[in-house]
Parts: structure tokens; sequence; C-alpha cells
């Protein structure tokens, strides 16, 4: 992992990649609100960082000032040395604009049905029991490391057409793409060539022999009555390997830490289990993992800051579901809290097209959890730690079993 200076100021020298941010993310983003909505950085070439709903949505919903293309703030490359071609982007159609955009997503909106995502149920629930007889007796085990990202690696591999026993290479790809971007441009360009490479392979593998999985359906997908460009094809397994992985793990694992720390929500789900939809929505709320990025197509402005075409923008849909503007004690997690219009899965024409899939997992991974634990902690707060960049969840979640079922 590529070290990152000292923060001098959240306000005026943050730092995504820093340990301190995800760490701390919910008090810095208050103290921000408070004092300058609107953070800056000269870090990566120059980003903003609104944290109000109203920023953030107004963003989200501007493709005029903001552009898709690129939605990992990181150090960039020189334009020849990127893996993209406008106006798909290197992974549609979440780096694509309009009007591509919507051709881009309408193939594959079937995919991610109802439909098509809810005979996965039971499987999941299978996955998440053997994860769990596989802690054996053990009275601590790590609900990161042994539970939580398992889960939407199996899942996804599985969907996508991919050999399930190179999931230890697909965790470090998400590691190398989402946390790893304070590394240099060059290192980031190969390393995410190395798996466009890898994709690519197992692409021709499906042309040879083609399969009844999510390749094989981009494969047969067309758009303008013409078949995908092989670059759209990897780009979008790219997408929907690495946003399937690490999003819905980081919300498995944030979800349990706060049950561990929050014995009275653990009880009241352990006795009303019928709140657990519910219970879910607010957990996606108040712990959504996903900050996505723009970048300024035109010069405009955040709120009353001028901004310039190529700066960075960060939207942090996280910080957007705590502003006490838009939201009731938006700092408390009230797990049957009604209103609920949550920002987790994004707001505009990129809200994500996998959130069937993402409340699946995370419901099931949860009620298994909790049904086969009713009653855990965290064996050691100081333990816990959580990841870089702009998605954020724990990577380390000790908790201790207090009673098994």
């Amino acid at each position: 992992m590529t070290e990152v200076a000292p923060v001098q100021s959240w306000e005026t020298d943050f730092d995504h990649a820093h340990p301190d941010y995800n760490a701390n993310a919910h008090e810095i983003w208050d103290q921000l609100r408070g004092k300058c909505p609107v953070a800056h950085t000269e870090r990566y070439g120059g980003t903003w960082l609104p944290v109000t709903h109203e920023d953030v949505s107004a963003i989200a919903r501007d493709t005029e000032h903001f552009s898709s293309e690129l939605v990992i703030v990181a150090n960039r490359p020189p334009e020849e040395e990127r893996i993209m071609t406008k106006p798909i982007g290197p992974a549609p159609p979440i780096t694509s604009d309009p009007p591509f955009h919507q051709h881009a997503r309408r193939v594959l909106l079937p995919a991610f049905s109802p439909q098509m995502i809810n005979p996965w149920e039971d499987e999941v629930r299978r996955l998440c029991n053997e994860l769990i007889d596989s802690m054996g007796d053990a009275d601590v085990v790590d609900a990161a490391v042994q539970y939580a990202q398992h889960i939407p690696v199996n899942v996804i591999a599985r969907m996508i057409g991919l050999p399930l026993e190179d999931s230890d290479y697909f965790r470090e790809a998400v590691h190398t793409v989402l946390e790893n971007i304070a590394a240099e441009a060059s290192v980031r360009v190969a390393a995410v060539q190395e798996v466009f490479q890898y994709l690519l392979k197992h692409v021709e593998k499906h042309r040879e022999q083609p399969k009844d999985d999510l390749i094989g359906y981009l494969l047969n997908a067309k758009i303008f009555d013409q078949p995908l460009t092989e670059q759209h094809v990897v780009g979008t397994i790219v997408l929907l390997l690495i946003a399937g992985i690490d999003t819905t793990w980081s919300a498995i694992g944030s979800s349990l830490w706060h049950l561990a720390g929050n014995s009275d929500d653990l009880a009241r789900l352990v006795a009303e289990p019928e709140l657990m939809p519910t219970a879910i929505e607010e957990l996606l709320r108040a712990y959504a993992p996903v900050t996505m990025a723009r970048v300024v197509a035109k010069d405009t402005t955040i709120g009353e800051c001028p901004v310039k075409e190529g700066d960075w923008v960060l939207l942090p849909f996280p910080a957007a579901n705590r502003d006490p503007a838009e939201f009731e004690d938006a700092d408390k997690v009230i797990i049957d809290r009604e209103f609920n219009r949550h920002a987790a899965f994004g707001l505009g024409i990129h809200r994500c097209l996998g959130s069937n899939l993402a409340r699946l997992e995370l419901r099931v991974a949860v009620e298994e959890f909790v049904k086969r634990f009713p009653k855990f902690e965290l064996a050691d707060k100081s333990a816990v730690t959580w990841s870089l960049g702009q998605v954020r969840g724990p990577r380390k979640l000790p908790v201790r079993i207090l009673e098994r079922s």
C-alpha cells in the first residue's frame, strides 16, 4: 500500500486514501458540514468534496457540467495512457455519459431484475451458513475476513462466469483499483491492464465455449443492432466484478459492526425478525459504503465555490445520508425508521443497477449471522480496521460470540 502524506486539514488538504479518513468519516463529514460544506484539496490534481445532501444530489443529476468518464479519484495517467474510449468509458455504463449511457445501462437491466436475482436467495443463504459452520466453536471470529468478504465474491464470480478459485485474485484487483489510489499512475495503469487481460482471456474462452452466465449474456447483447465491442464487454465485467464485491462486502461488514456495538438493536432484531427489511434500509442509510466521483466537464459552481474543467469532485453519498437537513436524527441508527429515501445506491442516472442483488446479499447475510449468533460484541474496538478510498467498510472485524443458537 502506498503511503500518503499527513493531512494538514480536512477542509483544505483532505485525502480519502489516508487511514484516518474512513475510520473517522462520520465525524469528518459532520465537521465539514458545519464549517466548510465544500472541502478542497490539491491532491490528485485538485479535488472537491461536498458533504450536504443538496450539493451531492445536484451534482449527481447534472450531467452537463459533470462527467462520469472517470469515477475513481486517483493519480491520473496521461490522456494517451488511459484505458478508455469515449463515450463508452473504461467501465460502462458507470463511466458513460449521456446519451450513450442510457443504451449501455439498458443492456444490463434485465440481468439484474428481481426476477433474475431473487432465485439466488437460497444459494446465498446456503453460503452464509457454510461460512458460519467453518468458524467452528471459536469464541472470537473475524466477521469481515471470515464472513463478509466471501459472500459477494462467491456470488458475483458465479454470475459472471469466472472461476471461484481465483477469488483471492478478485479481491486483490478490488484492492488495487479502489484502495491503492495514491500509487503512481503508471503502477495503477499496469495493474488495471493486467485485470483487463485476465478478463479478456475468459471472454475469449466464452466465445469458444458459450455459457449461460453474464459473460455469455454480454457477448449476445447488442446496442444499435450491433454486438458490444470487446472493450465494452470487458469494461462492463470489470464494473460488475469490482462493484459487485467491495460495495456489498463493506455493507455487510458495517452492518455487523453496528450490531456488535449496539446490543439493543441486535436484541430487537432477534426478538422482532420482521423488522429486518426496515433495519437493512436504515443500515444502508447510516453506513452507505459508496462514494463516487465526477470530472468537471465545464466550469461551474458547487454551492458558491467555483470549480474548473478537469477538476475532480467526490460524491459522498454516505455523507448525504447523514445530513440533518435531509433526515431527522440523521446521526442515529433507528432500525424501524419509516421514511427513508436514502442515497446508498446513488442518485441520478447512475443509480446502482445491482441494488436488488446487494439488498438480497446484505439481508440474508445479516439474517443468518444474527440467527446463528443472537448475541455478539466487538472483541476489541481498537482492532477494527477500515478500508481506504471511496468504498467504506471494515477490513478486520473481530467479534466475540456470546451466544449460539
